[in-house]
């Protein structure tokens, strides 16, 4: 088993240099057998290493600890599923992982643009088989998840207790499939670049990929968030831990780029600015991976610290210089035909957002690298904290979000200083309205009044985006108020999933500011039959009891909790001690769309009493159900509108058809 799958990689490996090697002659010498033999190639390579993660995921699921990495991961008492789960749960199998999604996407982007856009596919099949050959290389050399050990041990050490829970099952995966998904819009861009096709530098052609990651990326962040929030115990979820980071940077560049994408696919405008945010998308999601499998900082979500750090970082170097060489090689030709027609129009809202969320991620890179340049400078590493990231963010997050009100009332070219004012004053009603009532309710923190105030900004002025477009297509095809709604979001797909995702993000937005700045907590030690209250909860303990569950000693906390004079039932917190001595901690969690209550077990005594952490967390389910509003808003956005598109010439759709 464990040779089926070296000799996969390694075949696969070889195939990947000749899908590299066989393209570019193919190209220079104008021969498109050898094009056609090199997408086979890279078809070829993505059997192999289905072959190989088949491999891995049979000794996996048969426990077989001949295999390093299912000691690593893998014992008797583990649950199955988590067993499966642990494919991507170390570095060797999560590099797998990645070569693997990035095989899928490779084909599924030859299949698509070698339809549309054939002359492409010679430049893509390099890039692609370039980046392949890197991570089959460490798969095959480095880090190999097909070790084994002559001598295997009767049961295995099982993943880091943290993991096993559903949120983290499925948080890497979604991850990676927005960090793989970087990969294309990248390779289309560098093969336009390459091949000389810089009708926009390919970037027009890359919006929709670049938007798939965008959203894989925003809903893995999302299912990371609940897993910290559910899982570690600490009442929060986001931390600012380096590997959030990690996510969050080139999920801000990436942002960036679907505004201004926008402008160049309007005004033919930014086509130099677009490739230079495509490709550091792709960078930064390359240094997400280096900082995850480096273990250069400290995170509780990063690996143990390895050798790969030096190979990722001289991959990145390589891929970075190559890109931006080609980028100032083809500098004068990405010229835009247009410029900034006013400083008052949507462009320069577009532009100044770009410049915004730039800054959010130069502020978080440069946080995030702190302690590694202050260990080389000064030879002590200085970690950064919250605060440094919470000052800096969040006034750049509040005048991203004004320009999210602000962007959709102004008009293209040039927006008149009267029209501006006619299409501000209902927003910014609401806003005014929004903040009294807020202030007449008793709330006087001017950073929250801000916050919501701006949130009511913005709402409004997406209301208005659909009321108009309603009350146009009621006037002149006489539809009701909802089949108006629906045929106006149907048939303007991209416009109006946008402003449905931007409402996803308000939710967010305010489900951070209330959970942040509202969040209450206590500390208390209980005897049985003794209650604590916080805000309009009050938690009784009832006792403690002891079990045997999933391999570890749980310790269970049984409390009764009631709002008022009303009961809500029953609640257990549990900690849940191993032999390995990892802890972990189940939460006992009340959740309603006003607030959270959550309770923790901090400890006991013999006597029988314990300590419990008691926390109301105002408005936290405000963003998951932002999650969900911002999926449907990102699926209506990615749905295909009814266009013409050229036909493939009949020699490619002979080759592709070859190599199917």
């Amino acid at each position: 088993m464990a040779d089926l799958g070296r000799f996969a990689l390694l075949a696969a490996l070889v195939l990947a240099l000749y899908a590299m090697a066989a393209s570019i002659l193919g190209a220079r010498t104008r021969r498109p057998e050898l094009a056609r033999s090199a997408v086979h190639g890279l078809v070829a390579v993505a059997l192999l290493e289905a072959v190989a993660a088949a491999v891995l995921w049979a000794a996996l699921a048969g426990r077989d600890y001949s295999f390093r990495y299912v000691v690593s991961h893998v014992r008797d008492a583990q649950p199955l599923i988590y067993d499966l789960t642990s494919f991507w749960g170390g570095m060797e199998g999560s590099l797998l992982l990645w070569a693997l999604i990035l095989s899928a996407y490779t084909l599924a982007a030859l299949r698509s643009i070698g339809r549309t856009r054939p002359p492409l596919v010679p430049a893509l099949t390099t890039v692609f088989g370039g980046i392949s050959a890197f991570f089959l290389f460490m798969l095959a050399f480095v880090t190999s998840p097909f070790a084994t050990s002559p001598f295997p041990p009767a049961d295995g050490r099982g993943m880091n207790p943290l993991l096993l829970n559903p949120w983290m099952a499925i948080h890497p995966p979604t991850l990676y499939l927005g960090f793989v998904g970087m990969t294309v819009p990248f390779a289309i861009v560098t093969a336009s670049l390459a091949a000389g096709s810089v009708d926009g530098g390919g970037v027009l052609l890359a919006r929709r990929w670049m938007l798939w990651a965008w959203y894989c990326l925003t809903m893995g962040l999302m299912f990371g968030a609940k897993w910290s929030y559910v899982v570690l115990g600490w009442g929060g979820y986001w931390a600012w831990d380096p590997v959030e980071n990690a996510a969050l940077m080139p999920w801000l560049v990436a942002t960036a780029f679907l505004h201004s994408v926008m402008i160049q696919e309007r005004r033919q405008m930014l086509a130099r600015w677009n490739v230079v945010l495509v490709i550091l998308a792709f960078g930064l999601a390359v240094f997400g991976t280096f900082l995850t499998r480096s273990g250069v900082l400290s995170s509780i979500h990063s690996f143990t610290e390895s050798s790969l750090g030096a190979f990722f970082l001289g991959f990145l170097a390589l891929a970075l210089v190559a890109a931006f060489a080609l980028a100032a090689w083809r500098w004068d030709e990405l010229r835009g035909r247009h410029e900034l027609d006013a400083a008052v129009s949507r462009e320069s809202a577009f532009v100044l957002n770009n410049v915004l969320f730039l800054a959010v991620a130069f502020s978080v890179f440069l946080g995030t690298v702190f302690p590694i340049v202050s260990a080389a400078v000064a030879g002590r590493a200085i970690n950064v904290g919250p605060p440094f990231f919470d000052h800096i963010v969040v006034p750049f997050a509040f005048g991203i979000l004004l320009l999210m009100g602000i962007g959709p009332a102004v008009a293209w070219r040039r927006a008149s200083p009267g029209g501006l004012r006619r299409s501000l004053q209902a927003p910014a009603a609401a806003a005014v309205v929004v903040g009294l009532a807020l202030l007449a309710a008793g709330m006087r923190a001017p950073g929250p009044l801000l916050a919501f105030a701006l949130c009511a900004f913005v709402a409004a002025t997406v209301a208005m985006e659909f009321a108009g477009g309603v009350r146009v297509r009621r006037a002149h095809r006489g539809e009701s108020p909802l089949r108006a709604l629906l045929a106006l979001v149907a048939h303007n797909r991209r416009r109006y999933g946008g402003y449905i995702v931007h409402l996803g993000i308000l939710l967010l937005f305010c489900g951070i500011t209330g959970s942040s700045v509202f969040a209450s907590q206590r500390v208390v030690t209980l005897a049985p039959g003794e209650a604590a209250a916080i805000q309009r909860y009050r938690v009784r303990f009832d006792g403690l009891s002891q079990s045997a569950r999933g391999g570890a000693l749980a310790i269970t906390a049984a409390l009764r909790v009631f709002e008022g004079a009303r009961d809500l039932g029953p609640a257990a917190a549990r900690r849940n001690l191993y032999l390995t001595g990892d802890v972990t901690t189940d939460v006992a969690l009340r959740s309603t769309p006003r607030d959270d209550l959550y309770v923790t077990l901090a400890g006991w005594t013999p006597s029988g009493r314990a300590t419990l952490r008691l926390l109301v967390n105002p408005l936290v389910s405000w963003m998951w159900a932002g999650g969900a509003v911002l999926t449907l808003g990102a699926v209506i956005a990615m749905i295909p509108e009814r266009r013409l598109m050229p036909r493939a010439a009949p020699a490619f759709r002979g080759a592709w058809s070859a190599g199917e």
